[in-house]
């Protein structure tokens, strides 16, 4: 079985307030775009699971990888055979995409098809946020409105198809530590799903995230970036998650030739939504 698990991008960023647990309340949706990277299950060959990783270098070894990390709940609840998985990386890590959520959350869903379990998406969505907190929304894939921890989930009707999103990942991570430490929480004045509810080209000044206006101060290729993809005709733009990646949504299509030319020795994606 061949997969291609999706990465995301965070439309709106709200982070209202500090739990006592240590992690934070936030108000975001996302929303699926196409960067994707590919997983392949097959049966295995020996007595245990197997991870081979191959693409974009990943700086974790198997056993910790969020996919055997998948892997290992599902079978704690439902006793798996031995599976063997490959999985070559596209999407780019530290960028505020979701790549390894999504890479888990797929590796649920499809060990749950391949091996005909016939589990309900809710259930595996249990499994999947005590993996990660953005592990959940990749089990359903569609628009969500995510609040507490990001992990309750709410479906949006938001229907974006009609536009075409750019993404650029400059060359380095933000680590999500890094990110909340230095951000001030406060409940937004205007609800994000209000804002989402009036046309795109509105967007600009009304929605945004939280974590740009902090991480940009250490990192001002975000702004430049964002900026930069306002110049090529975005309607909207913004950083994605807790970053790097700054994503723009555009009316017309863009080349992702294009990308590469404004935005040298970046990662770049371009693709309908």
């Amino acid at each position: 079985m061949i997969l291609f698990p999706n990465a995301k991008i965070n439309l709106g960023l709200d982070i209202e307030r500090r739990r006592p647990d240590g992690y934070h309340d936030i108000v975001t949706v996302m929303y699926p775009v196409g960067w994707s990277d590919v997983l392949e299950l097959v049966p295995g060959k020996g007595e245990d699971a197997t991870l081979t990783v191959t693409g974009n270098a990943v700086d974790c070894p198997p056993e910790k990888n969020l996919v055997m990390k998948a892997y290992r709940a599902l079978d704690a609840e439902v006793n798996l055979p031995p599976i063997d998985i490959y999985l070559h990386k596209i999407i780019p890590d530290g960028a505020g995409l979701g790549g390894g959520s999504a890479d888990a959350a797929f590796t649920l869903t499809g060990l749950n098809e391949l091996l005909d379990l016939g589990l309900e998406k809710e259930y595996l969505a249990e499994i999947a946020g005590k993996i990660g907190a953005d592990c959940s929304f990749f089990v359903y894939d569609r628009p969500m409105l995510c609040t507490g921890t990001g992990t309750t989930m709410t479906p949006v009707e938001l229907d974006l198809s009609g536009y075409t999103v750019a993404i650029v990942k400059p060359p380095f991570s933000v680590p999500t530590r890094e990110a909340y430490s230095s951000v001030t929480p406060a409940v937004a004045a205007r609800s994000i799903p209000e804002i989402l509810s009036r046309p795109v080209e509105e967007w600009r000044g009304l929605l945004k995230n939280d974590f740009e206006l902090t991480v940009g101060a250490l990192h001002p290729e975000i702004h430049a970036i964002r900026e930069g993809l306002y110049s090529l005709g975005a309607v909207y733009a913004a950083m994605s998650g807790s970053g790097s990646a700054v994503f723009g949504l555009f009316k017309n299509d863009i080349l992702a030739d294009e990308l590469e030319r404004q935005f040298p020795g970046c990662a770049t994606f371009a693709g309908h939504l």
